[in-house]
C-alpha cells in the first residue's frame, strides 16, 4: 500500500463558520494542507460564497464551493439566522457534496470550525474522518470547555447566567475575567441563554473529535496544563499563527481603500493611531462613535479610522472637515499593509484574535476596547500577561484621550512586542507549527490505514 498512488490528490474538506474572522484562517489552513500534497476544498453557504471568490487571491489553490443555505434575500444574516440555516438547511447539502467529491477522487478528512459544529454529524454520517478547527485563542476554547465545571461550582446557572459578580479566574493560570465577560453574554437575557445553548451544543459535539487544530501559539496560554490526557477532549495541535504558514495576502470581503497608504507615507514614524473594530462588530453605537471622535481629536495624534458610512452618522457635525489635516477616514483598509507601515504607532482595536495576531506580527502596541465574544480573554492576555497594550477604562472622551496618551508614551512595549514576536512567530516557532501540522497529518494517515477509505491511495503512504 505504501507505493500506491492515484492521479488525483486526496481532498480535505474545510467547513468554516461563515464570517470573515473564521473564513480567513480556514483559507490559510487550506494553503498549509496544499503544501502537504492535499487538495483543500472549502465549503461555505451561498450567501457568502460570491464575496469570497471575488476577493481572495488564492482561490485557484484552495477550491471554494458553495451549498444552499435556505436564506432568502430579506433575511438578515445575523447570528441566529445563520445558526438556523446551519442546523436545518445545510447538512443535507453538505452530505450530497461529500458523496460527490468522494466519487471524484476521495475525501480523506473533513475539518470543521467548531462554530460550524453541525458539520461534525455530517462527516460521521458520510464515514469520513473529522477533525475540529478553533480559529481563536486556545485559552478561549479551554474557557468554553470549563462550562460544566462553572455550572458545578455555581459560578453560572444551567442557562449560563453568572451567579456572582466581580472578577473570577475560571481556569488555572488564566487572567481574571469579569463574570459579565463570558463569550455568550451578548444582548438580552433571552439572547444570552440562546447563545449559551449554542456553546454547550458545540462543546458536546467537539468532545467526540479525535483532533483539534488551533490557530494559536503555545505561549498563548498554559499549554502544559493539557487536556489531552482526558478522553473527553480531542488531541490538540497548536498550528498558529496560520498567517506565517500562508504566502498569499490576507483575503478581505470588502473593497480596501488603498489611498490611506499614501496618507500614511506623509506622517511621522510611529505617530498614527490606527482605529478599527473589525468586520462584524457593529462597532460600538452612535454615542460611542461621537466620544471616540472627540477623544481622537483631543489627543492631538494623527489617526487613521476605519468607519463605515452607516456609522458616520454618529460623528459630530462638521467633524470630518474639522479634522481633515489630523485624521483620515476610510470604509475599509488594507489592514496588514497599514499595520506594517512605519507611521503607525498604535492600534485601537476590539481585540479580535486575527487582529491581535496581526498586531503581534507587525509589532504594534494595542489600545484595547473589547466588545463581545472572545475579545475579553484576548484583551486580558494583551494587557496583563504579555503587557503589549492598555485597556481603555471606558468610552468617554477623556477615556479615549487618556488611553491614546498612555499607549503612545509606553516605549517599553516595543521591547516586549519584539520578544513576543520572536517567541511566537520566529523561526523556532514556525518550525514547531509545521511539526504540529505534520503530526496531525501522520495521525490522519494512521487512522486511514486502520480504517481504509476510498481515497486512501491518494495519501502516498
Amino acid at each position: 500500500m505504501g507505493n500506491m498512488k492515484c492521479t488525483k490528490r486526496a481532498k480535505i474538506v474545510l467547513v468554516p463558520y461563515p464570517a470573515q474572522g473564521h473564513v480567513t484562517p480556514m483559507l490559510k489552513l487550506g494553503q498549509a494542507f496544499l503544501s502537504h500534497g492535499f487538495e483543500p476544498v472549502m465549503v461555505t453557504p451561498e450567501f457568502i460564497h460570491q464575496r469570497i471568490i471575488s476577493r481572495i487571491e488564492f482561490k485557484d489553490e484552495v477550491v471554494c464551493m458553495s451549498i444552499p443555505d435556505g436564506l432568502d434575500e430579506k433575511t438578515p444574516r445575523d447570528f441566529f439566522a445563520i445558526e438556523k440555516a446551519m442546523e436545518n438547511n445545510m447538512p443535507a447539502h453538505l452530505e450530497c457534496l461529500v458523496h460527490k467529491l468522494n466519487e471524484e477522487g476521495g475525501v480523506v478528512c473533513i475539518i470543521v470550525d467548531l462554530l460550524a459544529s453541525w458539520a461534525i454529524k455530517v462527516a460521521k454520517k458520510c464515514a469520513v474522518p473529522v477533525g475540529g478547527f478553533w480559529p481563536a485563542m486556545l485559552a478561549t476554547y479551554r474557557l468554553i470547555s470549563a462550562i460544566p465545571d462553572m455550572v458545578h461550582k455555581g459560578l453560572i446557572s444551567e442557562t449560563g447566567i453568572p451567579q456572582q459578580g466581580g472578577s473570577v479566574c475560571f481556569l488555572p493560570g488564566q487572567p481574571m475575567l469579569n463574570t459579565e465577560e463570558l463569550p455568550w453574554l451578548i444582548g438580552t437575557l433571552a439572547t444570552r441563554k440562546s447563545r449559551f445553548k449554542f456553546w454547550t451544543r458545540t462543546l458536546d459535539r467537539s468532545r467526540t473529535l479525535p483532533w483539534l487544530l488551533v490557530n494559536s501559539f503555545p505561549e498563548g496560554c498554559n499549554e502544559n496544563e493539557s487536556m489531552e490526557s482526558s478522553r473527553d477532549y480531542p488531541h490538540v495541535f497548536p498550528v498558529g499563527p496560520l498567517n506565517k504558514l500562508a504566502v498569499a495576502k490576507n483575503p478581505s470581503f470588502w473593497e480596501e481603500d488603498m489611498s490611506c497608504l499614501d496618507w500614511l507615507d506623509k506622517q511621522k514614524p510611529a505617530s498614527v493611531v490606527y482605529v478599527s473594530f473589525g468586520s462584524w462588530v457593529g462597532p460600538i453605537g452612535e454615542g460611542k462613535v461621537k466620544n471616540l471622535a472627540l477623544g481622537l481629536e483631543a489627543s492631538g495624534q494623527p489617526f487613521l479610522w476605519v468607519l463605515g458610512p452607516a456609522w458616520r452618522e454618529g460623528l459630530p457635525a462638521g467633524y470630518v472637515e474639522r479634522v481633515s489635516k489630523q485624521g483620515q477616514m476610510v470604509s475599509w483598509a488594507p489592514q496588514m499593509e497599514v499595520l506594517q507601515h512605519k507611521a503607525v504607532g498604535c492600534y485601537l482595536t476590539h481585540c479580535g484574535w486575527n487582529s491581535t495576531m496581526e498586531a503581534i506580527q507587525c509589532q504594534k502596541r494595542l489600545l484595547c476596547y473589547p466588545v463581545a465574544g472572545d475579545q475579553f480573554v484576548n484583551c486580558a492576555y494583551i494587557v496583563e500577561v504579555w503587557k503589549i497594550g492598555v485597556k481603555m477604562n471606558g468610552f468617554e472622551r477623556k477615556d479615549v484621550e487618556e488611553g491614546v496618551r498612555r499607549v503612545m508614551e509606553d516605549n517599553e512595549m516595543n521591547n516586549k512586542l519584539m520578544r513576543l514576536n520572536e517567541k511566537t512567530m520566529g523561526d523556532a516557532a514556525s518550525s514547531r507549527v509545521m511539526a504540529n501540522l505534520t503530526d496531525f497529518i501522520d495521525d490522519l494517515k494512521k487512522l486511514t490505514v486502520e480504517h481504509p477509505v476510498k481515497a486512501l491511495c491518494s495519501l502516498n503512504l
